[in-house]
């Protein structure tokens, strides 16, 4: 594996893994929810920009004429998350380490990400996010190519009333799971890393994939519920992201930092 520089560039170290419980899982959630409450303004706006987006796009997919990939996007949504919440580990890390949180010092990180590794790992989850959306275009064409459904109601009921609507779901929902699960395994820990060190995002990414593998069943279990948590804030208009968005941001920091030390 790569080696990892610390931010002032001091010498390269390898990051070794710690083993992480359920207990972790509580403890970065209460220590997420403390950040939020310290910088509520700034957590309120990165979700609030990311609930605008989601709203923009399902209004979008109205117009279009194409209402039923409404729920595919709610569902993969999600993928793109964890770049949203570079501003939200930022503000964790400046909690942290006692320095001042400012508008100007967190947006000047997030903007600077551009000519940084993270701006590849974006390139990533986006490629995935796009994956998603195709293949849920193709189990249409192929389950369900010769069914009407024009509008969100139409397919609601074919998908849930049809043994062509069950298959659908089933088949959609595995395949969706196994990129959920990749995208998960290489970003969680990936992307604070990136943020925190001077590290190339190949690095990144296996570093990200080992912490899982250390501890498979507690990591995927909080892989499901961030996935869970976002779906049900993305239920009423997306709103529900301006909270839960940047809880589960700063909580995702302390995981990382729970997870990987120097």
């Amino acid at each position: 594996m790569g080696k990892v520089q610390d931010g002032s560039g001091g010498r390269s170290v390898q990051p070794s893994i710690r083993r992480i419980e359920i207990d972790d899982l509580r403890a970065c959630l209460v220590a997420g929810a403390w950040d939020f409450a310290q910088a509520p303004v700034i957590g309120l706006a990165i979700g609030g920009v990311f609930s605008l987006i989601g709203i923009a796009i399902t209004l979008a997919l109205a117009v279009w004429g194409v209402p039923w990939l409404i729920y595919p996007f709610a569902i993969g949504f999600p993928l793109i998350g964890p770049f949203a919440a570079v501003g939200l580990y930022e503000v964790s890390r400046r909690l942290e380490a006692g320095r001042e949180v400012t508008w100007s010092t967190v947006f000047a990180v997030i903007w600077a990400q551009r000519r940084r590794e993270v701006s590849w790992m974006a390139f990533v989850m986006l490629f995935v996010f796009w994956m998603w959306m195709y293949q849920v275009r193709l189990l249409v064409a192929l389950i369900l190519g010769r069914m009407s459904f024009a509008t969100l109601e139409r397919f609601a009921d074919l998908v849930l009333t049809t043994s062509q609507g069950w298959l659908f779901l089933a088949v959609g929902h595995v395949v969706g799971a196994f990129l959920s699960l990749f995208l998960f395994s290489i970003t969680v820990i990936a992307i604070p890393l990136l943020l925190d060190r001077d590290v190339d995002f190949i690095t990144a990414m296996i570093t990200s994939v080992r912490t899982v593998l250390a501890s498979p069943v507690v990591m995927v279990a909080w892989g499901v519920f961030v996935t869970l948590a976002v779906v049900v804030a993305c239920l009423p208009l997306f709103v529900g992201l301006m909270v839960v968005l940047p809880v589960l941001g700063h909580a995702t920091w302390h995981l990382y930092r729970r997870a990987i030390s120097y």
